[in-house]
């Protein structure tokens, strides 16, 4: 039942949970306001360049000029920045919010889905306030729907968060990487992946996410790295099966994300049409000239291999990762580049768990695709504006433009001279309310308390 058709008392205690969660930001902005922000430079999300001394008016949630200080409006809020960069909010296309710890797959077995859902709404708080205004789900340790309860109770007010999309859960197959592998087959245990084998299967699978509120479909068309027991170099559904999940779901209008990591799991998913490449490790020539003609998004998630070579973080698969960082890498970020060459639309993404990793590491996505060859323009694009486009979000977000919704973040600096800048988020503002400003400690509004740094 939808807010529309709830009873009217269930409607006002809705209303009352919304309007005191907006009411606690001291940073909102009053309806009716203008808000003239004020920065050195722009980023916009679509120029080549940056503009420089940049003024962004919003009124309400939205964004209605841009200019210089000219445009500034008797009685407007002035918000000067000086030496920093105005930019759109980052959008991490590939996230599980409810993981956190190393080893995903035990925390599954370990935690309930609510315990993990009020772990992954800390953690996504944490990325809003590190500038990641807009969040896709790309199936997640949890046998219900936790992300699906996040975003309902996020867009309606109750609590403060990042834009969601995505899928619960990832579709897999009996012994791939959604499954769990290392039991003893006396043990029965629910894995967090959906096991469908053979068409029908999918097909129901695929009609069960879109029933409980899944706008994504997420298949593992291969092996993974972080799981045991599956090879990444191995294709896990058949061109039937591709076909079958990806016509059930345009039967839905939902778009199809596939995880692969092998060239001719990759070659096999975008022939049958999903929209997304997930990871793309083994892409070779051809996948790119396919992708690129049939405009499929590639989302490589490249930092997450780096993020596992420090030392300091360890996976139950660990050494499939230590395989990947010394003989695989290097051949990786060259495809990277190679494929936006090629004109693949390349997308920001991270795939380490809203609760597993300092904020700030999060930025270093784009500064793998520097490091690759990637502009560092191209490269802030891809966690903005094609990032947007990707999500169908593109006619309201992903650039700073007038009309769009004002989901903007100042970095200090020029972040096309030190791309490390946006792990120094400054100020947050998502559809028009200041969440966070220089100077001055961020604040949701105190709807939870800040996360204990060890995870039990």
């Amino acid at each position: 039942m939808n807010v529309d058709q709830a009873p009217l008392k269930n409607r006002a205690r809705r209303n009352w949970l919304a309007s005191a969660a907006i009411a606690v930001l001291a940073c909102s902005a009053e309806a009716g306001t203008t808000t003239a922000l004020v920065a050195d430079r722009l980023i916009d999300g679509r120029s080549k360049t940056a503009l420089t001394d940049a003024v962004v008016l919003i009124e309400g949630e939205r964004i209605v000029a841009i200019g210089n200080r000219s445009l500034i409006p008797a009685g407007a809020e002035v918000i000067e920045l000086g030496d920093a960069t105005l930019m759109p909010g980052m959008i991490n296309a590939h996230e599980h919010p409810l993981m956190f710890g190393d080893d995903y797959q035990q925390v599954q077995l370990a935690h309930s889905s609510a315990y993990k859902t009020l772990m992954a709404l800390a953690g996504l708080q944490r990325l809003l306030l590190a500038g990641w205004t807009g969040v896709r789900v790309m199936g997640d340790a949890d046998v219900f729907y936790g992300n699906q309860d996040l975003r309902r109770v996020i867009d309606s007010g109750v609590f403060i968060g990042p834009r969601m999309s995505g899928a619960a859960h990832y579709i897999s197959i009996t012994g791939g990487g959604g499954d769990i592998n290392y039991l003893s087959p006396e043990q029965r245990v629910r894995p967090d992946g959906l096991i469908a084998d053979g068409p029908e299967e999918i097909r129901k699978a695929v009609r069960e996410e879109v029933k409980y509120g899944s706008d994504w479909i997420k298949l593992l068309v291969t092996g993974a790295f972080e799981s045991v027991g599956d090879d990444p170099r191995n294709v896990a559904f058949s061109p039937e099966e591709l076909r079958a999940a990806v016509e059930e779901a345009n039967r839905h209008g939902v778009p199809v994300a596939a995880h692969a990591h092998a060239t001719e799991g990759i070659k096999q998913a975008v022939a049958a049409g999903v929209r997304s490449i997930e990871h793309g490790t083994y892409i070779d020539d051809e996948a790119m000239k396919m992708m690129a003609k049939r405009g499929t998004f590639l989302v490589p998630t490249v930092y997450l291999g780096d993020y596992y070579a420090t030392g300091d973080n360890t996976l139950r698969a660990q050494d499939k990762n230590d395989e990947y960082i010394k003989h695989g890498r290097g051949d990786f970020l060259a495809a990277i580049a190679g494929a936006h060459r090629a004109g693949v639309k390349v997308v920001i993404g991270l795939d380490l768990g809203a609760g597993s990793a300092d904020p700030k590491v999060y930025a270093r996505e784009f500064a793998v695709f520097v490091e690759a060859g990637i502009s560092p323009m191209d490269a802030i694009q891809a966690g903005t504006r094609v990032a947007a486009e990707l999500l169908r979000w593109d006619d309201r977000l992903g650039t700073v433009e007038p009309g769009k919704l004002a989901d903007i973040i100042a970095v200090p600096g020029n972040p096309l001279t030190d791309i490390s800048a946006l792990e120094r988020v400054s100020m947050v503002i998502l559809g028009g309310r200041v969440l966070k400003r220089p100077g001055e400690a961020a604040s949701l509004g105190g709807l939870l308390p800040a996360p204990s740094a060890a995870h039990p």
